[in-house]
């Protein structure tokens, strides 16, 4: 798949997330399309309801994990046995060099406020000795390396809400540059509180109608939502060699930092339309070669119209008026550390399928955002390439004005 003059190409051999839609990548892109709402509830911190660990990981690996972790060892199971892993075999690179790159933005919070009550109702003597292992935010990629016997290097990107995306370019740059054979790369978070939600609705970012609308002039907010979601990376002769199938590949990655405010975006969103730039540079591909965008979309007033400029700036007026874009949010809620990894596995099944997902809950889209083309029904993507490939952007941006972008490609179906 590589082009010519290019430096080695990353693809990616296996995929796996765990939803508010449900457990399984094509779950969620099932569900996205059909336009189902997981998050269209009264309490703005949605849990995976039909998520119990137990179900699928060993009783004690549960008792010495917290929730977001459990998510990610799910996905990755998913994702490790797509990309060739058999169960309880080898993987099929030297251990040595498999890295692990997972993203989080909160870590433990469950564990925490769960020990905390302990420490208030019975005294310090009491406080689980397990509760820092479980908390912090690299458990899950520690874990992960664990499980599986990877003993490449692993570490967590802890970025708020672009911590996933950032942690597949993380994985990019690791592949890039020799250190490893393969990269599980992603992200996770399971943040659905009470005390969570009550910051982030005391900050003005929580829905106070408990639904998230991107892009609608109605719109209040996002609701949380948890989740994980691992993606397997190699070179695309990596992959050649061992024979595994391409599900797709991470053509470019940008990043770029506000260095304006702590929670606030740049008002210009000119850092943010910097690091799209950058993620097209990176992959060849021109703004009027993408057949699809899956905007990080937070259904807050403030976000939605800075990320649709950036967009702008970084597109141009012209080509984002005609390309199909959609939010996740509306469906899953805000995931928080898996957004980005999330996000980036949904572009891929869109590309994969053909179909672009719907904004769910999106009725009356907000003309104050300029002209847009945005999907409200599940809808058919054409390849734009001279290559014949369809290409995708996934954007994330977080607290601490962290903005990433990836550039994702498929081979193009008829």
């Amino acid at each position: 798949m590589s082009d010519p003059g290019r430096s080695a190409e990353v693809v990616v051999t296996g995929f796996g997330a765990v939803t508010p839609l449900g457990v399984g990548a094509g779950v969620l892109h099932e569900r996205a399309v059909a336009g189902d709402r997981a998050v269209a509830v009264s309490h703005p911190a949605v849990r995976h309801a039909d998520f119990t660990a137990a179900d699928h990981l060993p009783r004690h690996l549960v008792r010495r994990t917290d929730r977001f972790t459990q998510l990610a060892l799910v996905a990755a199971e998913e994702a490790l046995t797509q990309a060739g892993k058999r169960d309880g075999g080898p993987a099929p690179w030297p251990s040595e060099r498999v890295a692990c790159v997972i993203g989080c933005g909160l870590g433990g919070t469950g564990s925490f406020e769960a020990q905390r009550e302990v420490y208030d109702r019975e005294g310090a003597g009491f406080v689980s000795p397990l509760m820092i292992p479980q908390m912090m935010a690299n458990a899950a990629a520690a874990h992960l390396s664990m499980r599986h016997g990877f003993r490449g290097e692993s570490l967590c990107v802890a970025s708020a809400c672009s911590s996933g995306a950032q942690a597949v370019g993380t994985g990019m740059r690791l592949l890039a540059s020799g250190a490893a054979d393969a990269v599980v790369v992603g992200g996770a978070e399971a943040a659905s509180s009470e005390l969570v939600a009550a910051a982030f609705a005391n900050a003005g970012a929580l829905s106070p109608s408990g639904s998230s609308r991107p892009f609608d002039r109605d719109r209040d907010g996002f609701v949380i939502g948890e989740g994980a979601g691992i993606l397997v990376l190699e070179t695309a002769a990596g992959a050649a060699r061992r024979g595994a199938e391409v599900l797709g590949a991470v053509r470019g990655y940008g990043a770029t930092s506000d260095a304006h405010h702590v929670t606030a975006p740049d008002p210009t969103g000119g850092p943010a339309g910097r690091a799209v730039a950058l993620a097209l540079r990176e992959a060849s591909v021109a703004p009027g070669e993408l057949a699809y965008v899956n905007a990080h979309g937070t259904g807050t007033a403030l976000n939605d119209r800075l990320e649709c400029e950036a967009l702008r700036q970084a597109l141009g007026a012209d080509v984002l008026a005609r390309l199909p874009l959609s939010s996740g949010k509306g469906a899953l809620g805000h995931l928080f550390g898996a957004a980005g990894a999330v996000e980036a596995i949904a572009t891929l099944q869109a590309l994969r399928h053909g179909v672009a997902p719907p904004t769910a809950g999106l009725r009356r889209p907000d003309p104050a955002l300029g002209p847009l083309d945005l999907v409200r029904t599940a809808r058919k993507l054409t390849t734009r390439a001279r290559t014949g490939r369809l290409f995708g952007l996934s954007t994330s941006f977080g607290f601490g004005g962290h903005n990433a972008a990836l550039v994702l490609a498929v081979e193009g179906r008829s």
